[in-house]
Protein backbone atom coordinates (compact mmCIF):
# COMPACT_ATOMS: atom_id res chain seq x y z
CA UNK A 1 0.00 0.00 0.00
CA UNK A 2 1.28 3.47 -0.88
CA UNK A 3 2.05 5.64 2.13
CA UNK A 4 1.42 9.32 1.19
CA UNK A 5 3.16 10.60 4.31
CA UNK A 6 6.84 11.35 4.73
CA UNK A 7 8.98 9.07 6.82
CA UNK A 8 8.79 10.07 10.48
CA UNK A 9 11.97 11.79 11.62
CA UNK A 10 12.94 11.04 15.18
CA UNK A 11 14.23 13.97 17.19
CA UNK A 12 16.28 13.52 20.31
CA UNK A 13 14.68 15.34 23.21
CA UNK A 14 16.70 16.62 26.12
CA UNK A 15 15.94 18.75 29.14
CA UNK A 16 17.02 22.35 28.62
CA UNK A 17 16.46 23.45 32.20
CA UNK A 18 14.49 22.55 35.32
CA UNK A 19 13.11 24.65 38.12
CA UNK A 20 15.98 24.92 40.65
CA UNK A 21 15.67 23.32 44.09
CA UNK A 22 15.72 26.75 45.78
CA UNK A 23 12.25 27.41 44.28
CA UNK A 24 10.84 24.01 45.26
CA UNK A 25 9.06 23.51 48.56
CA UNK A 26 6.45 20.78 48.32
CA UNK A 27 3.20 21.70 50.01
CA UNK A 28 -0.55 21.77 49.56
CA UNK A 29 -2.17 24.99 48.39
CA UNK A 30 -5.68 26.30 47.86
CA UNK A 31 -5.10 25.55 44.16
CA UNK A 32 -3.74 22.02 44.58
CA UNK A 33 -6.56 20.87 46.87
CA UNK A 34 -9.30 21.00 44.18
CA UNK A 35 -7.06 20.66 41.12
CA UNK A 36 -4.65 17.92 42.26
CA UNK A 37 -6.83 16.12 44.83
CA UNK A 38 -4.93 17.68 47.74
CA UNK A 39 -1.51 16.51 46.61
CA UNK A 40 1.51 18.48 47.76
CA UNK A 41 3.17 20.30 44.86
CA UNK A 42 6.40 22.21 44.38
CA UNK A 43 5.28 23.86 41.11
CA UNK A 44 2.83 23.68 38.21
CA UNK A 45 4.35 25.56 35.28
CA UNK A 46 2.28 26.93 32.38
CA UNK A 47 2.19 29.66 29.75
CA UNK A 48 5.68 29.53 28.20
CA UNK A 49 6.49 32.59 26.08
CA UNK A 50 9.70 34.07 24.73
CA UNK A 51 10.61 37.75 24.89
CA UNK A 52 12.59 39.58 22.19
CA UNK A 53 15.89 38.86 24.00
CA UNK A 54 15.29 35.11 23.89
CA UNK A 55 14.34 34.69 27.55
CA UNK A 56 11.63 32.16 28.35
CA UNK A 57 8.90 33.32 30.72
CA UNK A 58 6.38 31.07 32.47
CA UNK A 59 3.87 31.07 35.30
CA UNK A 60 3.60 28.80 38.34
CA UNK A 61 -0.12 28.53 39.06
CA UNK A 62 -0.39 27.32 42.68
CA UNK A 63 2.22 29.73 44.03
CA UNK A 64 1.43 32.89 42.03
CA UNK A 65 4.94 33.09 40.61
CA UNK A 66 6.29 34.40 37.32
CA UNK A 67 9.67 33.06 36.25
CA UNK A 68 12.20 34.16 33.66
CA UNK A 69 14.62 31.59 32.25
CA UNK A 70 17.59 33.07 30.39
CA UNK A 71 19.33 31.55 27.36
CA UNK A 72 21.74 29.67 29.64
CA UNK A 73 18.84 28.05 31.53
CA UNK A 74 19.22 30.13 34.69
CA UNK A 75 15.96 30.87 36.52
CA UNK A 76 14.91 34.18 38.09
CA UNK A 77 11.79 34.76 40.14
CA UNK A 78 10.50 37.85 38.35
CA UNK A 79 7.37 38.34 40.46
CA UNK A 80 5.16 36.68 43.05
CA UNK A 81 1.67 37.70 44.13
CA UNK A 82 -1.58 36.31 45.58
CA UNK A 83 -3.04 34.80 42.43
CA UNK A 84 -3.28 31.72 40.22
CA UNK A 85 -1.61 32.78 36.95
CA UNK A 86 -2.58 30.44 34.11
CA UNK A 87 -1.33 31.93 30.85
CA UNK A 88 1.23 34.51 29.83
CA UNK A 89 1.97 36.40 26.61
CA UNK A 90 4.42 39.18 25.90
CA UNK A 91 3.16 42.29 24.12
CA UNK A 92 5.31 43.83 21.39
CA UNK A 93 6.05 46.75 23.76
CA UNK A 94 7.55 44.31 26.30
CA UNK A 95 4.74 44.28 28.86
CA UNK A 96 3.71 40.83 30.01
CA UNK A 97 -0.01 40.05 30.06
CA UNK A 98 -1.18 37.32 32.41
CA UNK A 99 -4.49 35.46 32.58
CA UNK A 100 -5.07 34.79 36.27
CA UNK A 101 -7.81 32.43 37.41
CA UNK A 102 -8.47 34.39 40.64
CA UNK A 103 -7.52 37.95 39.72
CA UNK A 104 -8.50 38.45 36.08
CA UNK A 105 -6.28 39.98 33.40
CA UNK A 106 -3.01 41.25 34.87
CA UNK A 107 -0.02 43.16 33.46
CA UNK A 108 3.58 42.69 34.59
CA UNK A 109 6.29 45.26 34.01
CA UNK A 110 9.30 42.96 33.47
CA UNK A 111 11.79 45.66 34.48
CA UNK A 112 10.26 46.53 37.86
CA UNK A 113 8.48 43.24 38.62
CA UNK A 114 5.31 45.20 39.40
CA UNK A 115 2.04 43.40 38.62
CA UNK A 116 -1.18 45.36 38.25
CA UNK A 117 -4.72 44.32 37.33
CA UNK A 118 -5.92 45.41 33.90
CA UNK A 119 -9.39 43.82 34.01
CA UNK A 120 -10.79 42.27 37.17
CA UNK A 121 -14.44 42.09 36.08
CA UNK A 122 -16.71 42.39 33.08
CA UNK A 123 -19.75 44.61 33.62
CA UNK A 124 -19.17 44.44 37.41
CA UNK A 125 -19.38 40.63 37.25
CA UNK A 126 -16.43 38.41 38.12
CA UNK A 127 -14.79 36.29 35.47
CA UNK A 128 -15.31 32.51 35.68
CA UNK A 129 -11.54 31.96 35.75
CA UNK A 130 -9.21 33.24 33.04
CA UNK A 131 -6.99 30.64 31.44
CA UNK A 132 -5.04 31.63 28.33
CA UNK A 133 -4.49 34.49 25.92
CA UNK A 134 -3.25 35.44 22.46
CA UNK A 135 -2.38 38.65 20.64
CA UNK A 136 -3.78 38.86 17.10
CA UNK A 137 -1.70 40.39 14.30
CA UNK A 138 -3.68 43.65 14.63
CA UNK A 139 -2.85 43.89 18.35
CA UNK A 140 -6.23 42.77 19.69
CA UNK A 141 -5.97 40.58 22.78
CA UNK A 142 -8.14 37.47 22.98
CA UNK A 143 -8.43 35.57 26.25
CA UNK A 144 -10.39 32.58 27.49
CA UNK A 145 -12.61 32.63 30.54
CA UNK A 146 -13.44 28.99 31.14
CA UNK A 147 -13.59 28.60 34.90
CA UNK A 148 -14.89 25.09 35.54
CA UNK A 149 -16.99 25.04 32.36
CA UNK A 150 -16.97 22.03 30.06
CA UNK A 151 -19.37 19.65 28.35
CA UNK A 152 -21.73 19.66 31.33
CA UNK A 153 -21.54 23.46 31.65
CA UNK A 154 -20.82 25.07 28.24
CA UNK A 155 -20.77 28.65 29.54
CA UNK A 156 -17.07 29.39 29.02
CA UNK A 157 -16.28 32.49 27.01
CA UNK A 158 -13.70 34.09 24.75
CA UNK A 159 -13.21 37.81 25.28
CA UNK A 160 -11.52 40.38 23.09
CA UNK A 161 -9.81 43.55 24.22
CA UNK A 162 -9.18 45.63 21.13
CA UNK A 163 -5.77 47.21 20.64
CA UNK A 164 -7.45 50.62 20.91
CA UNK A 165 -8.85 49.68 24.35
CA UNK A 166 -12.43 49.03 23.21
CA UNK A 167 -13.91 45.98 24.89
CA UNK A 168 -15.89 43.28 23.11
CA UNK A 169 -18.12 41.79 25.77
CA UNK A 170 -20.90 39.31 26.18
CA UNK A 171 -20.38 36.79 23.43
CA UNK A 172 -20.80 33.18 24.41
CA UNK A 173 -17.75 31.13 23.47
CA UNK A 174 -19.59 28.92 20.97
CA UNK A 175 -21.45 31.83 19.35
CA UNK A 176 -18.22 33.79 19.08
CA UNK A 177 -16.27 30.95 17.49
CA UNK A 178 -19.19 30.06 15.23
CA UNK A 179 -19.41 33.65 13.99
CA UNK A 180 -15.65 33.87 13.52
CA UNK A 181 -15.71 30.81 11.25
CA UNK A 182 -18.38 32.22 8.89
Amino acid sequence: MLNPFQEIKKTEVRTFSSLPAKFRKKRRTAWSDPNRQGAALDCFLEGPSFDREGNLWCVDIPFGRIFKVDRKGDWTLAAQYDGWPNGLKIHKDGRIFICDYKCGLMVLDPKSGKIEPLLETAFSESFKGLNDLHFADNGDLYFTDQGQSGIADPTGRVWRLRANGERFWGQDRLDFLDRALK
